[in-house]
């Protein structure tokens, strides 16, 4: 029996030699990330619909834990962009009691995968369809930030992106002076800030600046909203404004608020609502984080274990709501910097999140001077960045039609709809036409008397094909409906199949009806070059030598001799 697949990551590192370089390097990248993490948390928790701190409570429980049990040396996990369109819409539904055990369910739901060893799902998500929702996610994420970017209040916060459109277009008219200021001054700094000083994030130049030019725009009058002013928290009775400096306790998660503030009602028919935007969240958060240690292994050369880094990071998932945290997965770009900035271990993770505990209890109070515009510019860039416009732009214009094709369907489906109807979607899409592709591998063709010597002086009612290609649901009855158009006369029927490499139920199936018209028609058929996989299942099919029907050989020149005997029989063989 196989031991579950836990702390892989921690196991390579020993067996690579932790030496006192390799401790300074994830000193290093811990801080270096730990820096970077804290705002794109805080912005991330926002937008998704909860309170900052619930970003900061996801890096301090989800990043440690995972680090600890996971595959990958290097992921670096967290909120992430990704996230956002799937659960927004949970968010408002359920409130951050419903968001909290959607992410359990798909945090057991990963775990289950990591179990059953399916960490190599990765291969089998097709490039456009990632590309797509990506891109997709990238667009509703940027829409969503005009409303802080240019400091609008929205007559109501609907569900679709149509509807999200035409509020915001709506609302321009209240559209505030200094947020839009700020906004703009942001977006700049991020713009033009790694030109200039490439090792020191942009993102941080674009908040100090932007909370810098808000305090300036308060002191002459001019207001903008900060997020002091639209989260606080009750301490003793006392309300305070910003986040709390201090650490989250456990809680269950149907014992928190639901949207309605109540209390949440844990039943079968609420499981059964959360499941479907649960697997998305799982499914999604595979992808990532198996897509994230691959480029991380390509960085760096290592080799994470797939299944491992599942388990970890449902773990995450599952431990990280009991404490406040919302769904985690590892993120491209902070792993990315992690390897960059000499991480050689998952220590670096871990200190990344020691980071994030240092600023809740020491830098709380000065959060709340962060103008909201600034952290909405952070996430545009992070939603230009993920929806790689130009690289879309390019894999429109070299791709095959098929694949453009599953592209603007997945991109438009996570736009108009949400992410688990689009990828859906575009798994079944791309599998239709992958299946497509692989029937038009597969054909029939007659083979003429010259093609081999063996058939040169076979008789006229003898007919001679050739089967290429796999045969299974989506080419078989193509392939084998060609045996059945014969000419009056015809008596023995050669199928060359060296070339069959599969064949599934549904051929076995369609070649038990052409043995049967076969047999109805005094036809015979001699099957060539069976491999042993393709002999093993049709005999378990029940498809056996009959003499003078059906028969197998192992070439042309064997298969001549045997339709030559059924056809002419010597006396003593009757």
């Amino acid at each position: 029996m196989h031991l579950p697949p836990l702390f892989a990551a921690w196991r390579q590192t020993l067996q690579a030699g932790y030496s006192l370089k390799a401790l300074r390097g994830d000193l290093a990248a811990g801080l270096t990330v730990g820096i970077i993490a804290i705002p794109l948390a805080m912005a991330l928790a926002i937008a998704v619909g909860v309170a900052p701190q619930y970003g900061l409570y996801t890096v301090l429980v989800a990043a440690p834990l995972i680090a600890l049990t996971g595959g990958s040396r290097f992921n670096v996990s967290g909120p992430t962009a990704a996230f956002v369109v799937i659960l927004l819409p949970i968010t408002q539904q359920y409130g951050v009691a419903g968001l909290l055990l959607c992410s359990m369910l798909a945090g057991l739901i990963m775990i289950a995968l990591g179990l059953a060893r399916a960490g190599r799902l990765i291969e089998f998500v097709p490039y456009p369809v990632t590309l797509g929702f990506t891109a997709g996610i990238g667009v509703v994420i940027a829409t969503l930030q005009f409303k802080d970017l240019f400091g609008l209040t929205l007559s109501s916060q609907p569900l679709h992106y149509l509807q999200q459109l035409e509020v915001l277009l709506s609302a321009i008219p209240s559209a505030h002076l200094g947020d839009a200021l700020v906004g703009a001054i942001s977006l700049a700094v991020l713009l033009i800030w790694p030109r200039w000083v490439p090792k020191v994030p942009g993102h941080l130049a674009a908040l100090a600046v932007g909370t810098f030019a808000g305090l300036t725009l308060e002191h002459f009058g001019i207001p903008l909203a900060t997020l002091g002013e639209r989260f606080s928290y009750s301490l003793d009775g006392i309300v305070h404004a910003g986040i709390p400096p201090f650490l989250p306790s456990f809680a269950w998660p149907w014992e928190l608020p639901a949207a309605n503030g109540q209390p949440l009602q844990l039943s079968f028919e609420l499981i059964r609502q959360l499941l479907a935007p649960a697997f998305a969240i799982a499914m999604l958060g595979a992808i990532e984080s198996l897509l994230c240690a691959v480029v991380a292994d390509g960085m760096t050369g290592s080799k994470h274990d797939p299944n491992a880094e599942l388990i970890g990071q449902g773990l995450g998932n599952l431990v990280a709501p009991l404490f406040g945290g919302i769904t985690a997965t590892a993120a491209i770009a902070r792993s990315a910097a992690n390897v960059r900035a000499g991480a050689f271990s998952p220590l670096a993770a871990i200190i990344h999140a020691g980071v994030v505990l240092v600023a809740i209890l020491l830098l709380a109070p000065l959060f709340s001077y962060l103008p909201m515009a600034a952290l909405a510019a952070l996430l545009l860039m992070v939603a230009w960045n993920m929806s790689e416009p130009g690289h879309v732009l390019h894999t429109l214009r070299i791709a095959p039609r098929s694949d453009v094709l599953v592209l603007l369907t997945c991109l438009i489906l996570t736009v108009l709809f949400d992410m688990v109807l689009a990828v859906g979607v575009g798994l079944l899409l791309a599998a239709g036409l992958f299946i497509k592709r692989m029937s038009d591998l597969t054909d029939t063709a007659v083979l003429p008397k010259h093609f081999h010597q063996a058939l040169q002086d076979l008789p006229e009612h003898v007919l001679v094909y050739a089967i290429r290609g796999p045969l299974f649901f989506g080419a078989a009855e193509k392939a084998l409906s060609v045996l059945r158009r014969y000419a009056p006369g015809v008596k023995l029927v050669i199928v060359d199949i060296s070339a069959v490499p599969l064949l599934d139920l549904t051929a076995l199936a369609a070649l038990d009806n052409v043995l049967r018209d076969y047999r109805k028609q005094n036809i015979g058929l001699i099957l060539v070059g069976s491999s042993p996989r393709v002999r093993l299942k049709l005999r378990r099919a029940n498809i056996q030598r009959e003499e003078g029907r059906l028969a197998y050989v192992g070439n042309l020149d064997q298969a001549r001799e045997k339709a030559l005997r059924w056809l002419n029989p010597e006396p003593a063989d009757n």
